[in-house]
């Protein structure tokens, strides 16, 4: 069989880091296990693994100040040249020493890294508004500096790199574990270390008090498609062929390239969870399976971690997502708010049935009309990764903390006084809009989006005026368009907690 081709930039390049398929790679770690990394915590154990000679014997050792907290061996695999340990679960901290050394006959080969923490590993991907560095975000000199507190928090970015089938290691790295400073930050413009996921472990880190690793593996302009293994995108019935490139798609776009060579070979690695911004490539392309093609993702990506770390990485781990922000220039129709809408499965919310333990932070309140790099790439990354962080502490650490904004759980139509009740499973902080709810009026078969200003609201109930609809009141929707509102501006938001009213769709029922 031949060995992947990967390809760099435009150019396409002949796989030679890809070790199973060479049986003269010598010994050494997988490339992301390196000096100042973080490993996952307890209850998990984490993955160590690597390449060396078929059927050698290799020893793992975890050290601290000199003395061996444990010991591990295992062979060298024939036919991939690799070799794997699960270490015992560990409390939180460090720093600790790991050696690994071959034994093949009378040849002996030492690895060692050093400052290894033991924490939460999160994986962050997605598109540009993922990439974008702290040098792009609001307040970026303020934000370069605040470093010093957080040496715990280590970084690591994937660098940009397709392939055409499923690579084991990383081809390529950008940046390798390190501690942050102003320098690997802000490395330059979509380039290293995102901003979202700095930010979000950041604010993991105030909560926790412990170790936090963060991995980046995104790229701007690109859509689902790129992000899937075809297994899951055969299950959503995505077509093979025949697809129209959109403007929306300035990234590489071919069916699983950056599944296979940026996210498939970190599946041996013991994660907490994955945080994941993208969608904004979809909005004109293959929008109307992302119900079906995020859902697969996710799903997919879970089946594939757990069963490459051994068990270790839950079957069902936390994957946490940013609804996406607005878009001066989307066309006027409804391709955003569907792609909003079809990030939580057509729900509205999530957790829901198609989506466990997932999380979301809305954001289409973030808009930026003035951010340099368009306003699709708004500047605001901290509301964003405190949003996010809520969700985590909630879904993936058990807080009992409010981590979404309201939705409506009953509606009540009084259609003798042209009234419909919106009752919600929350308090609400209401700043009135009379166009941002809009409700569809039928008559002789045809239907038509109506606005239905706002009455009047109590703690939990806000009442809208249906009187324009003189037909069948058959749906109500609300914050339905690219732009719903300025800046931290939508009219509803929880009080104590700030946080939004995601954009809904609700259909009447008899």
């Amino acid at each position: 069989m031949a060995a992947p081709r990967v390809v760099c930039g435009p150019v396409l390049l002949p796989l030679v880091l890809l070790a199973a398929t060479s049986a003269d790679v010598g010994f050494r770690f997988a490339s992301y296990i390196n000096n100042y990394m973080v490993l996952q915590k307890e209850p998990a154990g984490a993955v160590i693994w690597g390449y060396g000679t078929s059927e050698a014997t290799v020893t793992v050792t975890l050290y601290r100040d000199q003395e061996t907290i444990m010991e591990k061996v295992t062979s060298v695999k024939a036919h991939s040249n690799s070799w794997m340990v699960v270490l015992d679960p560990m409390k939180p901290g460090g720093p600790y020493e790991v050696m690994a050394q071959q034994t093949f006959g009378k040849t002996n080969f030492t690895l060692r890294v050093h400052d290894v923490l033991f924490g939460d590993v999160w994986l962050c991907s997605g598109q540009s508004n993922m990439q974008m560095t702290v040098s792009q975000i609001f307040n970026a000199t303020r934000e370069l500096a605040n470093t010093a507190a957080y040496q715990s928090v280590r970084i690591f970015s994937v660098s940009l790199i397709q392939a055409e089938q499923e690579l084991e290691d990383l081809a390529k790295v950008d940046l390798q574990w390190a501690k942050p400073t102003t320098e690997n930050l802000g490395h330059g413009i979509f380039q290293y270390m995102s901003a979202v996921c700095w930010l979000f472990g950041r604010n993991l880190y105030d909560t926790l008090q412990y170790p936090i690793g963060l991995i980046s593996s995104s790229w701007g302009g690109t859509p689902i498609e790129a992000w899937s293994s075809e297994r899951s995108l055969k299950a959503c019935g995505v077509p093979t062929q025949g697809f129209t490139q959109s403007n929306s798609v300035t990234g590489p776009s071919n069916h699983s390239v950056l599944w296979n060579a940026m996210i498939h070979p970190l599946h041996n690695m013991t994660l907490k969870g994955v945080i994941w911004y993208q969608g904004e490539s979809n909005m004109n392309f293959n929008r109307d399976l992302y119900n079906c093609t995020f859902p697969a993702l996710i799903e997919d990506w879970r089946q594939t971690f757990h069963h490459g770390s051994q068990g270790q990485t839950e079957r069902f781990f936390p994957f946490g997502f940013v609804q996406l922000s607005s878009y001066l220039s989307a066309p006027s129709d409804d391709t955003f708010p569907q792609i909003r809408w079809h990030q939580t499965a057509d729900f509205g919310y999530v957790p829901n049935l198609r989506m466990p333990n997932t999380f979301m932070a809305v954001a289409m309140d973030l808009c930026d009309r003035k951010s340099p790099f368009g306003s699709i790439h708004p500047r605001d990354k901290q509301t964003v990764a405190y949003r996010l962080h809520l969700g985590a502490r909630a879904v993936a650490y058990g807080e009992k903390v409010i981590f979404q904004g309201p939705l409506p759980e009953k509606m009540e139509l009084l259609a003798d006084k042209g009234l419909l009740n919106l009752m919600y499973s929350q308090e609400i902080q209401v700043q009135r809009q009379d166009k941002i709810f809009e409700i569809s009026c039928c008559s002789d078969h045809q239907c038509k989006w109506l606005p239905a200003p706002m009455d009047a609201f109590s703690a939990q109930t806000l009442t809208l005026s249906t009187g324009s609809c003189h037909g069948t009141l058959a749906a109500v929707r609300y914050a339905w368009a690219t732009w719903p509102c300025e800046y931290k501006q939508c009219p509803i938001y929880h009080p104590s907690s700030t946080l939004p009213a995601p954009p809904f769709i609700a259909f009447m029922t008899n």
